[in-house]
């Protein structure tokens, strides 16, 4: 089980913290209103809820030690080269199909392969962190992706090349499900660690919470009503608002002068038709 800080956010950990300090008792004779008589208030501590005691992680239910989860890593590995080399005992191009019934096998057999190239992906990352949750989730998916493309596999070839190689390759994707099943309790444990603490540490925060409230109920004494006052806001603008109002002023000003020199000047005589 790791410690209790990795997993808590700062919010967290400080109400923990701030709940874990040790009660004091309050000094006799002290005068009940001393905040309000101008005295500073003294700091309220409260008594630190008990933690969850977690169970020892050999006792935890799905627990692997790192040299059980390298071995199950190894065991899948094997599995996956088992299916490899059968695979390449595999001859479709001389079933007799029909095209349809070819290009379906072949896409499933494409497949196939990849979905053991990204199990192989991430149960090397596996191997090397046992204790990673991601990398243990994806390599139970990669199985979970794999597993029945092989036995569209297996199904093919029992019906369109050999009986008995097909069942091979069901028997492969037996063992390779029963690690499977073998790997989804670690997981769940990898899973229940943290959920644990987190679920802790939110019951902490929560009784730290009522015990302070508890704690400083009518401390603060009765409220005390406030004038109404008037709030002023004292804009200033900027430089550039400035001249930009003087600009938009100017020109309104130079159209307004310009319309009325055209209603003062003279209208101009038309000229004489010629005969």
């Amino acid at each position: 089980m790791r410690p209790l800080k990795q997993f808590l956010s700062p919010p967290l950990l400080i109400a923990v913290c701030v709940c874990s300090a040790p009660a004091q008792q309050p000094a006799k004779n002290q005068p009940a209103q001393a905040a309000l008589a101008g005295a500073s208030p003294e700091t309220v501590t409260i008594p630190s809820p008990q933690l969850a005691q977690a169970s020892p992680p050999g006792n935890a239910p799905g627990y692997m030690d790192r040299a059980q989860v390298e071995i199950l890593a190894q065991k899948i590995w094997a599995a996956e080269s088992h299916i490899q080399d059968l695979l390449k005992a595999l001859h479709p191009e001389k079933w007799i199909v029909s095209n349809i019934i070819r290009n379906s096998f072949g896409q499933t057999l494409e497949n196939l392969h990849k979905s053991l190239d990204g199990l192989e992906a991430w149960r090397s990352e596996f191997e090397k962190r046992p204790d990673s949750i991601y990398y243990g989730f994806e390599t139970y998916a990669a199985i979970n992706a794999t597993l029945p493309r092989l036995d569209g596999v297996a199904h093919a070839v029992s019906q369109y090349e050999n009986p008995s190689l097909g069942a091979q390759y069901s028997q492969a994707g037996d063992q390779l499900f029963e690690l499977q099943q073998t790997l989804q309790p670690y997981i769940a444990y990898l899973l229940r660690s943290p959920d644990q603490v987190l679920f802790v540490a939110q019951n902490n925060l929560a009784s730290c919470q009522k015990q302070l409230g508890s704690a400083l109920n009518g401390q603060a004494g009765p409220a005390k009503p406030m004038k109404n006052t008037f709030v002023e806001f004292h804009a200033r603008r900027s430089a550039e608002g400035r001249a930009g109002e003087r600009k938009s002023a100017r020109e309104s000003k130079d159209s307004a002068n310009q319309a009325n020199k055209k209603t003062e000047s003279p209208a101009q005589p038309q000229p004489l038709p010629s005969h």
